[in-house]
């Protein structure tokens, strides 16, 4: 049998979808039958996930192939109906070998309440991931739903998709799997934090250092193209890529919060702690009482 692309065969390639479909659904990534799995086999054929098909159970004779512009070429079960989604990554990555699409709950909660991802907090972060667009909602299964994630795909690897889910791409399957968990376990964290009272934010020198970083390792960025993007705060997919432009609401930059060099967190609300502060209460207070003994 040919060997592929990684060094794998068409078939060992169906294994490791039915494996990445194992871990989306014993994640709880994908209830039921959500979600969907692709890979670039050649320039003109690509491996589908069948639809009505749990993730956690496909066995690779369920695997689909489909042409360049989603016509079934085999495969005992129906493609998926979201392939034309893939195909619009492939389209403009011919980098991209894997692609997953799936509801992975944290992400989703972002997606849902259309809460642009902050940036500047968790250096994996800033450095697998980067930056994460919001593509506009349109019903799933159309051309016009394929076609949401076209601004951003040149930009990222990693999309959410307005009320809907997740899409993660990547030079190979697995990869694209591991920016689902990132981003999953990202927003976790982002959603306990923010619980805990606040989130701090790295200095746009220490993001630098990051990016630095990045660029080292090979990686990509949307902020190392364009010296306008800003490094932290506002996301750089602004309406240059499309008119629907998310404002964040639980996560806001108007505040200078950030993490001090000394190991320390620093913020714009004054500590509890804060001698400045005990004395304004105080005085706060002693009003409060002079007024009440007047009365």
């Amino acid at each position: 049998m040919a060997q592929l692309h990684n060094g794998k065969t068409e078939y060992e390639l169906k294994e490791q979808m039915c494996e990445i479909g194992r871990r989306i659904y014993n994640r709880g990534f994908a209830a039921a039958n959500d979600g969907n799995i692709t890979v670039r086999l050649n320039e003109r054929e690509y491996l589908c996930t069948p639809t009505m098909v749990s993730k956690g159970y496909m066995k690779p004779e369920d695997i689909c192939r489909v042409d360049a512009k989603g016509v079934q070429l085999a495969g005992k079960r129906k493609r998926t109906s979201e392939v034309m989604l893939h195909l619009s990554v492939y389209n403009q990555r011919p980098d991209i070998n894997g692609v997953v699409h799936c509801h992975p709950p944290h992400a989703t909660a972002f997606a849902v309440a259309h809460e642009p991802i902050p940036k500047c907090v968790l250096p994996e972060v800033e450095v697998f991931l980067g930056e994460v667009p919001i593509a506009v909602y349109e019903t799933p299964g159309g051309q016009s739903f394929a076609d949401t994630v076209i601004p951003f795909a040149k930009d990222a690897n990693t999309i959410l998709l307005a009320n809907h889910g997740t899409i993660t791409f990547g030079p190979d399957l697995e990869n694209a799997y591991f920016n689902t968990e990132i981003i999953d376990a990202y927003c976790r964290i982002l959603i306990l934090s923010r619980q805990l009272g606040r989130v701090n934010y790295f200095t746009e020198q220490q993001t630098k250092e990051l990016l630095a970083l990045k660029k080292r390792l090979g990686y990509d960025d949307v902020r190392f193209r364009d010296e306008s993007n800003p490094i932290c705060g506002e996301s750089s997919f602004d309406r240059r890529y499309q008119k629907f432009t998310p404002r964040p609401y639980a996560f806001r930059f108007d505040e200078p919060t950030g993490v001090g060099q000394d190991g320390q967190s620093v913020s714009g609300v004054p500590d509890a702690e804060d001698p400045a502060l005990e004395t304004l209460v105080r005085a706060i207070t002693e009003q409060v009482m002079r007024n009440l003994a007047g009365a």
